[in-house]
């Protein structure tokens, strides 16, 4: 097997957004921090499966004797971006019973009657639990300010509703990860064209999609206001060029491994007399 190749930056220095941060400055195409290929990177992903199913266990475990510890993954991007991918091909190395996966489309008419943050709140990872937010409260200060459904008044109030209920969130044991898969425009137009051409894709082709693509301006403008008003200390943003597949899904790994190892899990010891409960077995 060949030599496993790892970062020589990590993404949360390299791809977390700060001051003075563009969107625009970001190229979709680049690999920061990676020097391998495709091959290295898929190589990597898999080696390090295990280490984030241990770390999902731990946390679980945790919980199961009082623990308060989550994480919460919130994925949002412009359509074909890779969130599900990274569903697959991340996520999909941890037990299911462990992840709280949520994806939210258009509000139904009960959750327009309440607060924005109402449908949300409902689905916030239990203790234990790594919940993945495939888009999320963000899209009520993206879509709503890139069509003009919310007045400016209104979308500030939004921002600041957003980072007092991930505070929250934070201090109620969740570590938070956020993340845009970044893509460029023309690399949205092969990937819809692959879903038309591919049967096994065309199911997921929509004709919005399309409509959208005709504000993608807005849609970064929207995004870099949305990383200036709710990047925090305790909850910033991560930026992921994701033209390559392949790189956003370790990149993303990584962000999710660090979180998982920064909560200092350990394994709980139950109040049992492990000798006596041995002879009890043995003696069955």
């Amino acid at each position: 097997m060949s030599d496993v190749v790892g970062f020589k930056k990590h993404p949360s220095d390299t791809l977390k957004v700060g001051k003075g941060f563009h969107l625009s400055d970001t190229d979709p195409d680049s690999t920061p921090g990676y020097p391998g290929d495709k091959n290295d990177g898929e190589v990597l992903l898999a080696d390090l499966d295990d280490n984030l199913a241990l770390l999902q266990e731990q946390l679980f475990a945790e919980s199961r004797f009082g623990g308060t510890k989550r994480v919460l993954l919130i994925l949002q991007a412009m359509d074909t971006a890779g969130k599900g991918g990274i569903v697959t091909h991340v996520m999909g190395a941890m037990n299911p019973q462990g992840v709280q996966m949520k994806s939210f489309k258009a509000p139904t008419p009960e959750e327009k009657s309440y607060d924005f943050l109402w449908r949300i709140e409902k689905e916030v990872p239990a203790a234990g639990m790594v919940g993945v937010f495939d888009r999320s409260h963000y899209e009520d200060v993206l879509i709503h300010r890139v069509h003009r459904w919310a007045s400016p008044k209104e979308l500030e109030r939004r921002y600041i509703a957003i980072n007092e209920f991930e505070a929250r969130q934070t201090a109620a044991g969740t570590k938070i990860i956020k993340v845009m898969l970044h893509i460029s425009e023309d690399e949205q137009k092969q990937r819809l064209l692959a879903r038309l051409d591919e049967p096994a894709k065309l199911w997921k082709y929509s004709s919005n999609d399309l409509k959208e693509r005709a504000f993608w301006g807005d849609y970064m403008d929207a995004y870099q206001k949305a990383f200036e008003k709710t990047g925090t200390e305790a909850a910033p943003w991560h930026v992921v060029p994701a033209n390559k597949k392949w790189y956003a899904r370790i990149a993303v790994q990584q962000l999710l491994l660090e979180a998982l190892e920064g909560l200092n899990l350990k394994w709980p010891v139950p109040d049992l007399d492990v000798p006596t409960e041995r002879e009890l077995v043995e003696r069955s």
